[in-house]
């Protein structure tokens, strides 16, 4: 499975993946996921939200046990956010059938649609379509960097975007999701655990920061006559950084705009889109309040004007405490699997709204992610896929 899915939307120069939501190596890696499913004889679909699911057993049962995770990437991204879980998956079934377990619930493996959110700049599109938590008109406004509507890019891809919206009664014949990852950090790599059991996310948001000041020439304009918004961008990533620091937490401006983009000219516009993320709400709130204020600061400095939009936002996600406690059960041994809360944010955190989710984790020994420089050994993947199968088989095999 690996072979064939390293080079779909690989970059050459990069090494890299570049998988954005409703492209080509996004369809490949759609191609991938129904191959993969029809050769294992499960029931393939695609929902009203272009999730892709392979059921053993009967899609419309009730109490199924889920599992998959998402094939898309950031830019440049790494090989195993995502199509891990979704791999891992596929695998965890095949050494379910050669354990010749006997399922007394439907179980099914899922690729949840634009979960990074690269292209239209909103992450778990597809879960959160599905669960209610996008509309279906705020849906149609979504655009990537070329003015293209999401609507507009899933029928180029051959799907039908009328149907997008909440799929209240898919949901409702979900026992539970399972969702596997590797690790976004090292802690396993300093516990020496090849697997661990998420206990909350925490939550995080994305705004955007617009400095509006004035376009002149770089080589006439005084210094003193300048209203220049990149100082006023600048000053602000650094007070990210320091009120991060502060709070424990995380800031970080990582894609920008600039407007007129020339080397030999004042920008007009400078737009930056800050990420931000913490343990918990309050120190969430004192680091974005922080943030703006500086910007706001320095905006008034430099004569420049700005505006604050938060483009989305994810409370702190609490992974239910009876299925955790379950999966711990199950996997425990002599030694107990670690328990672990993460930065990061996943399908699995937009659905537990909505029904029981629960995540493992396999070890990342640099921690690097969102890189091509991201890893997992094999043998640590091995030993997810049997946590997993051990997982399913605790959860749809009673």
């Amino acid at each position: 499975m690996w072979r064939e899915l390293s080079p779909i939307g690989r970059d050459a120069e990069s090494k890299g993946y570049r998988r954005y939501a409703w492209t080509g190596p996004d369809a490949d890696c759609r191609t991938w996921f129904q191959e993969q499913a029809e050769s294992r004889g499960l029931t393939y679909e695609t929902d009203r939200n272009g999730n892709q699911w392979a059921w053993l057993g009967d899609p419309r049962a009730a109490d199924a046990v889920v599992t998959g995770s998402h094939l898309d990437s950031v830019p440049d991204g790494g090989a195993f956010d995502g199509p891990l879980g979704v791999v891992s998956s596929f695998a965890a079934l095949d050494e379910l059938r050669l354990r010749g377990a006997e399922f007394s619930k439907p179980v099914a493996v899922v690729n949840f649609g634009d979960e990074e959110g690269a292209r239209f700049g909103l992450a778990c599109v597809g879960s959160r379509l599905t669960s209610g938590q996008l509309t279906r008109e705020a849906a149609y406004e979504l655009r990537d960097g070329e003015g293209i509507s999401l609507p507009e890019a899933m029928e180029a891809a051959g799907y039908d975007p009328s149907t997008i919206g909440p799929d209240p009664e898919r949901l409702a014949r979900i026992g539970a999701f399972v969702e596997l990852h590797v690790e976004q950090g090292r802690a396993l790599d300093l516990s020496g655990d090849p697997v661990g059991i998420a206990s909350a996310i925490w939550p995080h948001g994305r705004w955007r920061y617009d400095f509006r000041g004035e376009a002149n020439h770089a080589g006439t304009t005084r210094l003193a006559d300048r209203r220049d918004p990149m100082l006023s961008y600048a000053e602000t990533v650094l007070a990210a950084r320091r009120a991060a620091e502060l709070a424990g937490a995380v800031a970080t401006f990582g894609k920008i705009a600039v407007e007129p983009n020339g080397v030999n000219a004042i920008p007009s516009l400078v737009r930056g889109w800050l990420d931000s993320r913490a343990a918990d709400q309050a120190a969430l709130d004192t680091v974005t309040a922080a943030i703006e204020a500086a910007a706001r600061e320095a905006a008034d400095r430099q004569g420049v004007d700005v505006s604050v939009v938060r483009e989305s936002f994810t409370p702190v996600v609490e992974f239910q405490h009876a299925l955790r406690d379950e999966l711990g059960k199950i996997l425990g041994g002599d030694r107990p699997v670690p328990v672990l809360g993460t930065g990061a944010g996943h399908d699995a955190g937009i659905l537990s709204a909505s029904i029981p989710t629960a995540m493992l984790f396999v070890r990342n020994p640099t921690g690097v992610s969102h890189s091509p420089d991201e890893y997992a050994a094999e043998d640590d993947c091995v030993a997810g896929v049997r946590a997993l199968a051990d997982v399913l088989e605790g959860l749809a095999c009673r």
